[in-house]
């Protein structure tokens, strides 16, 4: 079973950017749906991008589109979540777990933090 370990969170100022990489162990995420989550204290997880086995199945929350991008390097096993123009509500936990819907409730990992603070 493959499993998805988060990496990439850190602190950054508003408008600035981070890389989230979703790295798997176990097998191999070429023609794995992945789907990246975030959870902000207080607040429901929410979908934020997710990236099909085909490629051209990318959805992308409203709130995001135009500056997330999610894509796969299959040479590296992992699936990449670039975050541009940060602002302050993008702050939270992201995941990244093997399907786009997030109502599993045993693939969840310890995910990466996100902290946009000026």
């Amino acid at each position: 079973q493959v499993q998805l370990v988060e990496s990439g969170g850190g602190l950054v100022q508003p408008g600035g950017s981070l890389r989230l990489s979703c790295a798997a162990s176990g097998g191999t995420l070429d023609y794995i749906t992945v789907g990246w989550f975030r959870q902000a204290p207080g607040k429901s997880r929410e979908g934020v991008s997710c990236l099909g086995s085909r490629e051209r199945d990318i959805y992308y929350a409203d709130s995001v589109k135009g500056r997330f991008t999610i894509s796969r390097d299959n040479a590296k096993n992992t699936v990449f979540l670039q975050m541009n123009s940060l602002k302050f509500e993008d702050a939270g936990v992201y995941y990244c777990v093997p399907d786009c819907f997030g109502q599993r409730d045993d693939y969840w990992g310890q995910g990466t933090q996100v902290t946009v603070s000026a």
